[in-house]
């Protein structure tokens, strides 16, 4: 095994999607002159575009409009910039709505940030290392990453700034589908749709964005079969109002103390809006801008009621699908040939060529049978496997360094971003960014979001690394 050693302080960042990425643009930005070395472990071949933009489906459109993405936290019209220097009306028609705004496809804002990075991994101040890491171990002063290309990296700071775990499918549907063919536990994976013909008669389990992105994209390669799209509840992902709103209502001046007066607070003010003709839509996104700010207001009981009860209902309103999406969706409702249910499987079987599924609907007694070809699980991020779906995160836990958030979202950080070890203590230099710290900031799912938190942790990793730097150049004197 090589042990890779470096006269200069190393920080490894764990994941290049687009939060590792936009930790090393902003921590390369921050420390000039290459008086650090950054180390991006990411198998995929560019960095940036991760699980979320790693995607060449055209039905595939980012669900908020371009003029909010950017990797550039003080610079909001960066992404649109980009677009326009490419043309984006003649190489993606369809981006465009009569209102003006922009929905290119995700795998634009991948090549976008990867666009964005190359400089500075053509001039050696980011390493885009394509492995995957195995196991992060303490060693002394520094972090002992052991990859798998068979070679050890000793980091003077990490981040960890992979995302959430794979969908969970049903133990119903797992236990007795597991092999089929048309059984897609992981749409995420790389050509999932693959095996299901035109014709086939659909089951999606779970009705978010993962859940129309799934029907968005059969329907586009002109599928004839009948799509049933079910969740517990029956809710579905919501659309965008038309046109630009503000983000509307007040939520932290007078600080929130439960979940249930947040919950009337924004009934209140969405009612209150409405008399302006303002849409529910503006005042979601003033919750969505004040997000963190109401969950540190928020004690912890509180907060897990959140998660238990609410969550459901804020991420279809809070994560909107895109209106192409949407009307793809819509049309094919309206048409008969897709479904939506409030529903749970409560039984499969085989019956002849055809898989048999008895649905105990939700919002009134009785129960409804489908016969299918193929069954999609896209039910979300399983959160309660955070620790055992990576070896180095179950090595970390194992190890006491690090544990699950007290909500259950990810990992357990204080607010500088700084991850906490079995015993409750900070431990140095080991640090988390974007979704897995949602539990101690709330709101951190969005990219504007994760843009600004990425920018912040590379703030910390700085301060982190100076005096290891000014050790180093002492020692070379």
């Amino acid at each position: 095994m090589t042990l890779l050693k470096n006269s200069r302080p190393v920080v490894a960042i764990i994941g290049g999607g687009f939060t590792g990425s936009a930790v090393a643009w902003n921590l390369t930005r921050a420390i000039p002159n290459h008086e650090v070395q950054i180390v991006v472990h990411e198998p995929r071949k560019n960095l940036g575009a991760g699980l979320a933009y790693d995607t060449s489906d055209p039905t595939h459109r980012i669900n908020v409009p371009a003029e909010r993405m950017s990797l550039d936290a003080d610079d909001g019209g960066d992404f649109m910039a980009w677009l326009a220097e490419r043309s984006v009306e003649q190489t993606d028609p369809e981006a465009q709505l009569p209102d003006g705004r922009i929905f290119p496809r995700r795998a634009d804002f991948g090549a976008y940030v990867a666009a964005r990075l190359k400089p500075m991994i053509l001039d050696g101040r980011i390493q885009h290392a394509r492995c995957e890491v195995v196991a992060i171990e303490r060693d002394a002063s520094c972090w002992r990453i052991r990859r798998s290309d068979g070679t050890t990296l000793l980091a003077d700071s990490v981040v960890i700034a992979t995302s959430h775990p794979s969908p969970a499918a049903p133990r119903t549907l797992a236990a007795l589908l597991e092999g089929h063919p048309r059984f897609v536990a992981d749409p995420t994976a790389a050509n999932a749709l693959a095996t299901i013909r035109p014709g086939n008669d659909v089951l999606i389990v779970g009705n978010g964005l993962t859940g129309a992105d799934i029907a968005a994209s059969l329907l586009a390669r002109g599928h004839t079969g009948h799509i049933t799209a079910i969740s517990r509840r029956g809710l579905r992902s919501r659309g965008h109002a038309f046109g630009t709103q503000e983000p509307h209502g007040d939520f932290i001046s007078r600080p929130i103390k439960s979940a249930r007066l947040l919950t009337r607070r924004i009934r209140e003010t969405i009612k209150q809006a409405a008399l302006f003709d303002v849409s529910w839509h503006a005042v979601l996104d003033a919750v969505r801008a004040q997000g963190q700010a109401i969950w540190r207001n928020l004690p912890i009981a509180e907060r897990r009621r959140i998660v238990r009860h609410l969550r459901p209902f804020w991420d279809v309103h809070r994560f909107r699908i895109a209106p192409q999406v949407e009307n793809a969706i819509d049309a094919a409702i309206g048409a008969g040939q897709m479904e939506s249910l409030a529903a749970s499987v409560s039984a499969v079987s085989y019956f002849g060529d055809k898989i048999r599924v008895a649905m105990r609907l939700s919002r009134r007694k009785g129960t409804v049978l489908r016969d299918i070809d193929a069954v999609v699980v896209a039910t979300g991020p399983a959160h309660g496997s955070v620790l055992s779906s990576q070896p180095y995160l179950d090595g970390l836990a194992g190890a006491g360094h690090i544990r699950l958030d007290p909500v259950g979202l990810g990992l357990d950080c204080d607010q500088r971003s700084r991850l906490i070890g079995a015993n409750g203590e900070v431990q140095p230099g080991l640090f988390v960014a974007g979704p897995l710290a949602r539990g101690a900031f709330g709101e951190l799912m969005g990219l504007p979001q994760v843009t600004l938190h990425a920018r912040d942790v590379a703030f910390e990793v700085k301060s982190d690394v100076a005096p290891h730097a000014i050790a180093r150049t002492e020692t070379a004197a």
